[in-house]
């Protein structure tokens, strides 16, 4: 089972790596500008290779944000991801965090109310 690392600081490429395994795309975002500003951020290490990653964004008062629920198509269905969104709760809660939000597509709604979060009716405005 992998191991589960508090704000780790995965290098660029280590980023890069697992990004473009689990969302098909080149390249990640520049988390080198997002990790310093957030809350905390959960990395899965197997053999020391980051498989899996969440982060927990922030207002800088009582809301965190769950983003980027990653993990490594070869190792998904082994519960990598609910460990980490499971940790990524405790420590926003040990962290100050009050209420903890998260935006999915329609077919993550059974493994997010496996983690605890339940449904809410919000708004979206697309700016880009």
């Amino acid at each position: 089972m992998p191991e589960l690392r508090i704000d780790p600081f995965p290098s660029p490429a280590e980023l890069n790596a697992l990004w473009s395994a689990a969302w098909s795309t080149p390249d990640a975002p520049d988390f080198s500008r997002i990790l310093p500003r957030s809350l905390a951020h959960i990395g899965a290490y197997h053999d020391d290779t980051l498989v899996g990653f969440v982060n927990v964004a922030w207002d800088g008062g009582i809301h965190a944000f769950i983003l980027d629920t990653s993990v490594h198509p070869d190792m998904r269905r082994q519960g990598i991801a609910t460990r980490l969104v499971r940790e990524a709760t405790r420590v926003a809660r040990e962290r100050g965090a009050e209420w903890l939000h998260v935006d999915f597509e329609p077919h993550l709604t059974g493994f997010y109310r496996a983690c605890g979060f339940t449904p809410t009716a919000a708004g979206l405005i697309k700016l880009a």
